[in-house]
């Protein structure tokens, strides 16, 4: 079984709470035996380095304030966050970004909170992982003056190919996930032409579902669905989906 990674999964969420280490067993008998945890907000910090803690081998975290947990303090909460990057061993800064959907109103200090979370990647040689909801340009024109100096990934990147051959002549990875097998999704159109050489497979657990189990409890396990659907969209097979794509994920993250 060749293994696949999956590079975005919030496996500290309450939605795991009863049955967490039942999930992670099943994740590693499937494959899938290497899941990487970005951060939310400062609550979060404890839960995702106990599970690092529990799995080393198997469990890798990253650092940074979700742009829906922005608020007024954000300055503080980065200050807190900010000596935790030097004491762990993190594979990225994340989840980091822009939303423009929830609340728009946010968006300077989502712009500036962004700026000083990109320096942070700088200064400790970390990928990014984005969060870009109805903000992707934005965060595209952000990084452009960083061009060759940060990569990452564009997590649950759903958009035009436009912008994913923006994304990529950046030097970042486009983080596909359940989307990809909604049948009416434009993804896969996009996945279609573009190919594999620049991405990496995530499941956003507990959110966003693979078919046949959309609308419930996303689990790392799914990911050989989304692979599997991936390697229909693109005529390769499964296995060379899956050995790619874990080889982006490898180069990326420093795994």
């Amino acid at each position: 079984m060749v293994r696949l990674i999956d590079t975005h999964n919030h496996l500290y969420a309450d939605a795991f709470d009863e049955d967490r280490e039942v999930v992670i067993k099943r994740s590693i008998e499937n494959g899938v035996d290497r899941v990487l945890l970005p951060n939310i907000d400062l609550d979060s910090i404890e839960k995702m380095h106990a599970l690092e803690d529990a799995y080393p081998e198997n469990i890798k975290s990253m650092m940074g304030l979700h742009p829906c947990d922005v608020k007024g303090n954000y300055k503080e909460v980065l200050a807190s966050m900010y000596p935790w990057i030097a004491k762990r061993n993190y594979v990225g800064i994340g989840e980091v970004g822009m939303d423009l959907h929830w609340d728009a109103t946010t968006k300077p200090w989502q712009v500036d909170a962004l700026n000083i979370q990109v320096e942070w990647a700088k200064e400790f040689n970390l990928p990014l992982s984005l969060h870009t909801r109805n903000a992707t340009q934005d965060v595209i024109q952000i990084l452009k003056p960083h061009k060759g100096k940060v990569t990452g990934v564009f997590h649950c990147f759903s958009e035009s190919t436009e912008l994913a051959k923006e994304i990529i002549k950046l030097g970042f990875q486009l983080g596909i996930g359940g989307v990809i097998t909604f049948k009416k999704a434009g993804i896969r159109e996009v996945v279609s032409e573009i190919g594999i050489d620049h991405v990496v497979l995530e499941t956003d657990s507990p959110y966003l579902a693979p078919t046949p189990y959309r609308g419930k409890r996303n689990e790392p396990a799914y990911v050989r669905l989304i692979a599997d659907e991936v390697a229909m969209l693109t005529g390769l097979s499964s296995i060379e989906v899956a050995e790619k794509t874990t080889q982006n994920a490898a180069s990326v993250f420093g795994l």
